[in-house]
């Protein structure tokens, strides 16, 4: 059983206001443009955010087991490592911290063999002292099967919702730190090999929305209804990964292997959505996105060649060191 140290109240004040006030969602002071390369030596970034406070992307590393920063001028820089930290994919921040996920594939240099394809955590970060400040274990909750964190949704009374891509679960972390399976259900799992649940956002009408990967899905899990679970009708997107919700009715979403991001619209609370477009300009291996100053900024992180590797089993192959970030146009 690995070690935890959860951190009473700590985990409340980590995600205070990421969802209506969230650090990046407002930064009148940057100037965007529509494409940043960035150069970071076998960074392989999975998850991406913005912090005004930082004036800078904050993105994570699926093999080097830290998390950096790239400037709108395309500046890379580390910005923590910590022992804990094996393989960082989804990532938010706000209020002066920096949540995210921990899981491993192993590709990273921190991998071993009592992590990798077995590691589900939350790790909370203070932004300004780079310091660990919580790390919540939540692959103990299920045990003897496979896990992987992938992505994280914050609600308004500070609970915090991380998807598991190995394992047909949801679960759901309490402001004090407290750790519990929302859902387990058979329809968010997937075979073998294959990425299940990926992608999620917490909606203000008082659920959730994830994608699942495998199967192209969107299922809505209604918090006010028992965790209710159903599919949202009407769509099917090959190979979702990150999904950002703009406003209530729109959510942007990195689909067909990371090629393309798909607009998807609902006009009624999603129990349905259709696809609006798909901008195809610009992608190549994509995973998430985020929303700065009423634009959605998507991550060139590489990533197939990341899954190639870890189906080989061989992290050597991971050499790239060129990366991208594209404005959805």
């Amino acid at each position: 059983m690995k070690t935890s140290c959860i951190v009473s109240g700590v985990l409340l004040a980590a995600s205070a206001c990421l969802t209506g006030c969230e650090d990046h969602r407002d930064s009148p002071n940057a100037v965007f443009p529509d494409r940043i390369e960035f150069t970071a030596t076998r960074q392989y970034p999975e998850g991406i955010a913005y912090s005004a406070q930082l004036d800078r992307f904050i993105i994570t590393s699926i093999t080097q087991g830290k998390i950096g920063t790239v400037s709108t001028t395309g500046v890379y820089e580390d910005l923590l490592t910590d022992p804990a930290l094996v393989s960082g994919i989804g990532v938010k921040v706000g209020n002066g911290r920096i949540l995210v996920c921990n899981g491993d594939q192993g590709v990273s240099v921190k991998s071993k063999p009592e992590t990798a394809f077995q590691l589900a955590e939350l790790l909370v970060f203070d932004l300004t002292t780079r310091q660990l400040t919580n790390r919540v274990d939540l692959d103990n909750l299920l045990p003897g099967v496979r896990h992987f964190a992938n992505d994280l949704a914050v609600d308004p009374q500070n609970n915090v919702y991380v998807t598991d891509s190995f394992a047909p679960v949801i679960y759901k972390v309490a402001p004090d730190g407290t750790p519990s399976i929302l859902v387990n259900d058979t329809r968010l799992g997937a075979p073998m090999g294959m990425f299940g649940m990926n992608g999620i956002i917490y909606h203000p009408g008082g659920y959730l929305i994830a994608v699942k990967t495998s199967e192209g899905k969107l299922f809505k899990i209604d918090l006010n209804n028992g965790n209710a679970i159903t599919e949202v009708g009407g769509l099917t997107l090959q190979g979702g990964d990150g999904i950002t919700l703009v406003g209530t009715t729109d959510l942007y979403i990195v689909t067909n292997s990371g090629s393309q991001v798909s607009l998807v619209r609902s006009t009624d609370n999603f129990a349905t959505a259709s696809l609006i477009r798909n901008d195809t300009n610009g992608y190549a291996q994509a995973t998430t996105n985020v929303l700065v100053n009423n634009s959605i900024f998507t991550l060139n992180a590489r990533i197939g060649e990341v899954g190639a590797a870890a189906m080989a089993m061989n992290p050597g192959q991971l050499q790239s060191n060129q990366y991208s970030i594209q404005k959805f146009r």
